[in-house]
């Protein structure tokens, strides 16, 4: 079973914040192993099972980037690792920032610095831009494929980015 079809929710990139909420909560307590200590040992692993189920789904539903992945995974268009690949004219595009990171690492300049993050921010506004109305509107129901396939370029797109952003923290002052 999905993690949607465990919250009884429609499978979207913007789950309605308040009902996941509500359905965890409600799912905590109705399986909450503490109620079903006098139960069998069979019942008490599969509360257990559920338990965990509720919290690990909600974990994954309630952040952005996970349920993104998560539905990417549950659709089949997210592939195994090594089978994603970044389009090649991202990839050109992101040349020049990595040169100038390469750069900072070697000789750090404050303004410098400000420059490529002001760049990475608005490259990433950019991406956000491209695939806003899809991750606004897309439900399992009304999506098409090529919706998918943009909402994956854009989040192996946000993944680079983002380690791009973690490399710069490792030798830029805080």
């Amino acid at each position: 079973m999905n993690y949607f079809d465990f919250y009884n929710i429609p499978m979207t990139f913007k789950p309605d914040a308040a009902a996941l909420k509500k359905q965890f909560y409600a799912n905590s307590k109705k399986y909450h192993p503490d109620f079903f200590a006098t139960e069998s040992e069979e019942k008490q692993a599969e509360i257990l099972e559920l338990s965990t189920l509720n919290n690990r789904a909600y974990k994954t539903l309630k952040d952005e980037e996970a349920r993104m992945k998560y539905i990417l995974d549950e659709t089949g268009v997210y592939g195994k690792e090594g089978e994603n690949k970044l389009p090649q004219d991202f990839l050109m595009e992101m040349m020049d920032i990595n040169e100038e990171i390469m750069e900072l690492q070697f000789d750090f300049d404050k303004d410098k610095y400000a420059t490529a993050m002001q760049k990475i921010e608005a490259f990433e506004k950019s991406l956000y831009a491209d695939v806003a109305e899809v991750l606004e509107n897309w439900t399992q129901e009304t999506g098409t494929a090529e919706d998918l396939k943009k909402v994956k370029n854009f989040y192996l797109k946000k993944k680079y980015l983002l380690r791009i952003k973690e490399n710069v923290s490792t030798f830029a002052p805080a």
